[in-house]
């Protein structure tokens, strides 16, 4: 298969899965979100969907450029397994920030998740550099999430 073609189903999976926890978000956008405290710096609602459609773009750039020029061998394993790990705690995030509305759960999970980019940054680096630092604006994005996460959890209790 071409490298085009795999880009291509690479962003549409990452894109459909990402898109799967704006449905929990919209139900609590509204109403229970609307109604928290903000820790400063927390932009506009209107800036996470933009900013979560680049983001998933690029991370299924970065596997698509590990599928197809990395050789089968167990490091490209393990540098998938990391990404499957890190999209399973990202997709885990939201139903629990969101739908459960477990700030201190949801804590954890994106400390873990943090971890986890930064193991399938520093795997990805090994076999593709370019799918590596296609990784750090996702990592970049999500430490800054985890400080407002770990604000609406100190302001709101």
């Amino acid at each position: 298969m071409p490298l085009w073609l795999k880009i291509v189903l690479c962003i549409l999976a990452a894109e459909i899965l990402g898109g799967l926890g704006g449905f929990i978000t919209a139900s609590s956008i509204g109403s229970w979100y609307a109604a928290l405290e903000r820790p400063p710096g927390t932009p506009p609602n209107a800036i996470f969907g933009p900013v979560w459609t680049v983001l998933y773009a690029m991370m299924g750039i970065a596997f698509a450029l590990i599928w197809h020029r990395a050789p089968s061998d167990s490091a490209k394993r393990r540098a998938l397994t990391a990404f499957f790990v890190q999209l399973a705690l990202n997709l885990a995030w939201t139903p629990v920030f969101f739908g459960a509305h477990q700030l201190a759960a949801a804590l954890v999970i994106i400390v873990l998740l943090i971890i986890a980019i930064m193991v399938t940054i520093a795997r990805f680096r090994r076999l593709d550099r370019l799918a590596a630092a296609l990784l750090v604006p996702y990592l970049l994005w999500v430490c800054y999430a985890t400080y407002l996460n770990a604000g609406f959890m100190i302001l709101n209790r």
